[in-house]
């Protein structure tokens, strides 16, 4: 199995639309095998984060990965390492209510960025599950998101 550095080095070089197009395969899939397929990069489990549009008002889903902090799901807003955030990161600032399915199980969530302390901590136990994002951060120059999904 490839390491972390190698999928973050790999999806670093790939440009945001084939990344956009990997997530529209990575879905549907996902659904139909409830979470059996297309659920991991690595080492690193991955959900589905269904965010509603800033600008449409639609359901806009997204494979993630994810970690888990309690109760809490923890996903950051990477993007394989490009220069702009994520599409769900920016509708989550927008409207926090969001659903993120694990499986054939759906949750309802609100989202919350984490800020100091609470943020290290995360990160850091994010980067031990998967270590590319490290990689990712040291790519860009903006602030990379870390969202807290807390169950509602």
């Amino acid at each position: 199995m490839p390491s972390d550095h190698a999928y973050a080095r790999l999806s670093i070089l790939l440009p945001a639309s084939a990344l956009r197009a990997l997530g529209r395969l990575n879905t549907p899939i996902y659904r139909l095998t409830r979470g059996r397929l297309m659920n991991k990069v690595g080492r690193a489990p991955v959900m589905l984060l269904t965010s509603t549009g800033r600008r449409s008002g639609q359901p806009r889903t997204a494979p993630v990965v994810y970690g888990s902090d309690g109760d809490n799901f923890i996903v950051i807003s990477s993007n394989g390492g490009n220069h702009n955030q994520p599409g769900w990161a920016y509708n989550l600032k927008d409207n926090p209510d969001a659903e993120v399915e694990i499986g054939g199980q759906r949750t309802p969530v609100r989202a919350r960025v984490a800020e100091g302390e609470e943020r290290q901590r995360v990160w850091q136990m994010m980067n031990e599950h998967y270590a590319g994002f490290d990689d990712y951060e040291a790519n860009v120059t903006r602030n990379i998101a870390v969202f807290v999904l807390e169950p509602r």
